[in-house]
């Protein structure tokens, strides 16, 4: 198990009800992590559509997770 900080953003933190949370995991990957909170949290969106970042730098769902790391979720947001 590794623990891990998530922040939320946007609509996911409005479905989350909360903004940050240390969570201990048995994911391997990112992509993996990022499910497991979809189903479990029902975020209502598709794993495809949310943007990861791990400890400020954009990261792919096959990269790994990281004792420690702290991951922000990125929903797609719309600006004008």
């Amino acid at each position: 198990m590794k623990t891990v900080t998530i922040r939320y953003f946007a609509v996911l933190r409005e479905r989350r009800e909360l903004a940050v949370e240390q969570i201990a995991t048995p994911c391997e990957t990112v992509g993996e992590l990022v499910e497991s909170l979809i189903a479990e949290h029902r975020l209502g969106l598709p794993p495809a559509l949310i943007r990861v970042a791990i400890d400020n730098e954009f990261v792919d769902p096959a990269d790994s997770l990281r004792e420690g790391c702290e991951l922000v979720l990125i929903p797609p947001v719309a600006g004008g």
